[in-house]
């Protein structure tokens, strides 16, 4: 597969990710015991801000590859 194909498409899993991440912190963030304190709501907004680069890190790196080189 082409880097371009790569990138369009880890472009659109990116976009996918980004948006069902936010829906599901949204959700949550709705939870009766963690809306009732500020300190567990400071916590969960840091861990849900950060945690979506793990699982898009391997989306980046498979779309930056190069292309094989063909004989």
């Amino acid at each position: 597969m082409k880097i371009r194909t790569r990138k369009f498409l880890g472009t659109i899993l990116l976009l996918i990710l980004v948006v069902a991440w936010s829906l599901i912190g949204m959700a949550m963030a709705q939870i009766p015991w963690l809306a009732a304190s500020g300190w567990r709501q400071a916590i969960f907004y840091v861990v849900a801000g950060i945690g979506w680069v793990l699982p898009a890190m391997p989306i980046i790196s498979w779309m930056q590859r190069p292309d094989p080189e063909e004989a």
